[in-house]
């Protein structure tokens, strides 16, 4: 394996962000995201290259004015265990603590690397009552995965809802 870059994703990086997307949603392991949703969140995600490929992405979704969402977090195949993964959650770390945040979510089925990433498990009730209010506004798939509403549990049976506080 040759060295690679975390670096915030272009335009240009979206469709090989889709083409890496593809496996993981055949295998229901990730939703989908149509390319208008995904160009319109150019500016949320970083991509790992090496070469010149993309082996790997996620991205940053702001949720709330202390509260973000690492979604979207994938390695290539035939990267994985080599630091990828990683390196793509401490640059979103890195682009959060920038934007004043101080909590971050996700949404998985890989518990153990966000454990050791300094998530938890959370409950259900992370927010006050006036935030929840609000955040029900938003339209998000996300938030909505967020707030654990009974609508999308359908699409995150067997994930586990974490939470991370940032220094």
């Amino acid at each position: 394996m040759t060295d690679y870059a975390v670096r915030s994703a272009r335009s240009g990086d979206i469709l090989g962000i889709h083409r890496l997307l593809e496996p993981l949603v055949d295998q229901r392991i990730l939703l989908g995201k149509d390319l208008a949703v995904l160009y319109g969140a150019v500016q949320e995600f970083v991509v790992a290259e090496a070469d010149g490929e993309l082996i790997g992405c996620g991205a940053l979704h702001v949720m709330w004015e202390d509260l973000g969402e690492i979604r979207t977090l994938l390695v290539r195949d035939d990267w994985l265990h080599h630091g990828i993964g990683r390196g793509i959650v401490e640059q979103l770390e890195q682009n959060a603590r920038a934007l004043g945040l101080s909590r971050l979510f996700c949404l998985t089925f890989e518990t153990d690397f966000f454990i050791r990433r300094g998530f938890a498990p959370i409950g259900e009730q992370v927010v006050d009552a006036d935030v929840y209010s609000q955040l029900l506004r938003s339209g998000d798939a996300g938030v909505e995965e967020f707030l654990d509403l009974a609508h999308v549990k359908p699409n995150t049976l067997g994930n586990t809802r974490m939470l991370k506080r940032l220094n």
